[in-house]
């Protein structure tokens, strides 16, 4: 019955991200915290599960040539050497998850939140008007700034499994906004996939977070459902989703936080 449950959990996730187009990350942890997953559990298991669900997205993108490649590197730059960083940490500084979990409970709260206010606030700025737009600090200063958030989201994304979607997506429109809305997305996929792949790793290597048979059983029922989800999100208004589903989060964001 417990791996009826873990591909129903899966398919559930799954159909919410395509429906709402929101990372896994982001629903998948909280989720599986709220049915019983030790904290480290979950995240260790859902960042390998994000880096494989997210591959083929790569590959798409690649072949639509709307990755930028640069970008992708300069956050990777910061954010691969600091998620290998964190999880060597944790694992040799704290030793025993118990001694760690406040850690990624709170990191796990900060980042929801932070999630939801990107959710909130998506779409409501209007479009810049390139002829009369001066470079501002952030595009004078965009190639150390994107190494720089690319640490923050290496160490953050590995303590939570969350953020490596829409938080980089908002890094990469504030420090990139004449870079097209799918090349956005493209290069924000492209950095998430190796992101979460090495943070997963960590977690398996350094600390042994990862449940093989959990993560066999989310992706069985999270595939075929983020494709039905696709299908539904096309006739579901998206300016009605997004607010219910960042409220969620933000609750959800503050519980963690405090506990």
């Amino acid at each position: 019955m417990d791996f009826v449950f873990y591909i129903l959990a899966g398919a559930a996730v799954g159909f919410a991200i395509g429906v709402t187009g929101v990372g896994g990350g982001s629903l998948m942890t909280p989720i599986l915290i709220l049915f019983g997953f030790p904290f480290h559990i979950a995240i260790g298991t859902d960042l390998l599960y994000a880096a494989i669900t997210k591959t083929g997205g790569v590959f798409a993108h690649q072949k639509r040539r709307t990755i930028n490649w640069r970008i992708a590197r300069l956050l990777a730059l910061g954010s691969i050497p600091a998620a290998l960083l964190t999880t060597y940490l944790l694992g040799n500084v704290f030793g025993d998850a118990s001694n760690y979990e406040h850690i990624l409970t709170t990191s796990l709260g900060i980042m929801l939140i932070l999630t939801a206010a990107v959710l909130f606030f998506n779409g409501k700025s209007k479009e810049p008007n390139f002829d009369s737009l001066a470079p501002s600090f952030l595009q004078r200063n965009s190639m150390p700034l994107t190494v720089l958030m690319g640490l923050f989201l290496g160490v953050f994304v590995s303590l939570s499994s969350v953020g490596a979607g829409a938080i980089g997506t908002a890094v990469l429109l504030m420090l990139y906004p004449r870079l097209p809305a799918i090349g956005v997305v493209g290069t924000d996929i492209a950095h998430a996939v190796p992101l979460t792949l090495i943070a997963g790793l960590g977690h398996l290597i350094f600390l042994g977070n990862v449940d093989f048979v959990l993560l066999a059983c989310l992706l069985v029922g999270s595939l075929p459902a983020v494709k039905f989800g696709t299908r539904v999100g096309a006739k579901v208004p998206n300016h009605l989703l997004r607010p219910i589903l960042a409220t969620i989060l933000l609750l959800l964001g503050v519980k963690f936080a405090l506990i």
